[in-house]
């Protein structure tokens, strides 16, 4: 039964607007029911608060004058930007391993209160490892979209700053907003908070952002997925990998991947014939991104030249062109 402060405090953020307060007292309503052993009400509190978050944000994105609830003010604004994505996993072409975690992630969390009324946690926090471009990002998207939550990207140029301690209160203030507004909070290029203690470049205030970020998500007791994003796993400090549930492991595309990903982007457009086995080949070697913009500008030239189909020797040269591109980036560094 909620208590009489709890009925009070969700009365009065009602009335005064404070949708934020609203569905946070709501949730926490819906966890106390779940420690009493009430699942199923629990469980539709906390989808009703869900499908309201999922709304709101849907309608902002279609032009809705309303501000949406989950829209970050005063400093936080600064340190936040949030999106409400649609994409969904089947997006995404994934090795079966891959898609196996992310099926299982997504399942829990829908699950998540009757696995909390039963003493167990849903997998949350997530550390994502891999070269760029092969669909960290996208991950978080679609986990956002599958879930029906808004999608916050942490902006490290606000988040660290030259000042001491600076950075720490503004991490902080990152967590704090992981319990009061359920979403999916992304930390992209974790490597420039998570690096070892203790490498040659190490400064001072870089291990206290990194022991301050070890001792938050650890005591985080939020709702929200917390993932961390990294192409760089070897220089993440070795704490760091026991404070998340689960790591997901990103490789560059082989061929059988790459042509499910160009026929996927092009099948409707290209002409008859066309083999995307063969043009995995020309292909082996970049990102999911590299290809996914490489089938763009195929298409690009299709439009701006008024044609009605794409050749297989248009997706070919536009492989090449980033198969040189990649190649030359390669050898500057």
């Amino acid at each position: 039964m909620a208590s009489a402060d709890q009925l009070k405090s969700l009365l009065k953020s009602h009335l005064e607007g404070d949708d934020q307060r609203f569905y946070s007292v709501a949730m926490q309503l819906a966890a106390h029911e779940a420690k009493l052993g009430h699942g199923k009400l629990a469980e539709e509190l906390r989808a009703l608060v869900d499908q309201a978050k999922a709304r709101r944000g849907l309608s902002a994105q279609e032009g809705d004058k309303a501000v949406p609830i989950s829209r970050p003010r005063g400093e936080l604004a600064g340190l936040l930007t949030v999106t409400y994505p649609k994409f969904r996993l089947s997006d995404m072409v994934l090795d079966d391993e891959l898609a196996s975690k992310l099926e299982r992630i997504i399942r829990e969390q829908r699950q998540a209160t009757l696995l909390l009324s039963n003493g167990l946690q849903p997998r949350r926090k997530l550390l994502l490892m891999g070269p760029p471009g092969t669909g960290k990002t996208m991950t978080a998207s679609v986990l956002a979209g599958e879930l029906g939550l808004p999608l916050f990207q942490v902006r490290l140029d606000g988040l660290i700053t030259k000042y001491m301690g600076e950075t720490a209160a503004k991490l902080r203030q990152v967590f704090e907003a992981t319990d009061r507004t359920r979403g999916v909070y992304f930390f992209d290029e974790f490597d420039a908070i998570g690096s070892q203690r203790g490498l040659a470049n190490d400064v001072g205030e870089i291990r206290r952002i990194l022991n301050s970020f070890l001792q938050m998500i650890e005591q985080d007791a939020s709702h929200s997925l917390i993932l961390a994003a990294t192409n760089h796993p070897e220089i993440l400090d070795h704490a760091l990998f026991r404070r998340f549930d689960d790591m997901l492991h990103y490789q560059l595309p082989d061929e059988a991947h790459i042509a499910s990903l160009l026929k996927s982007r092009l099948a409707r457009k290209a002409v008859k014939g066309v083999s995307w086995k063969r043009l995995a080949k020309h292909a082996l070697g970049l990102s999911y991104a590299e290809i996914t913009r490489a089938a763009d500008d195929a298409l690009k030239v299709v439009l701006i030249e008024q044609r009605d189909h794409v050749a297989e020797s248009d997706i070919r040269g536009m492989l090449e062109e980033r198969q040189l591109a990649s190649s030359r980036l390669k050898g500057s560094n």
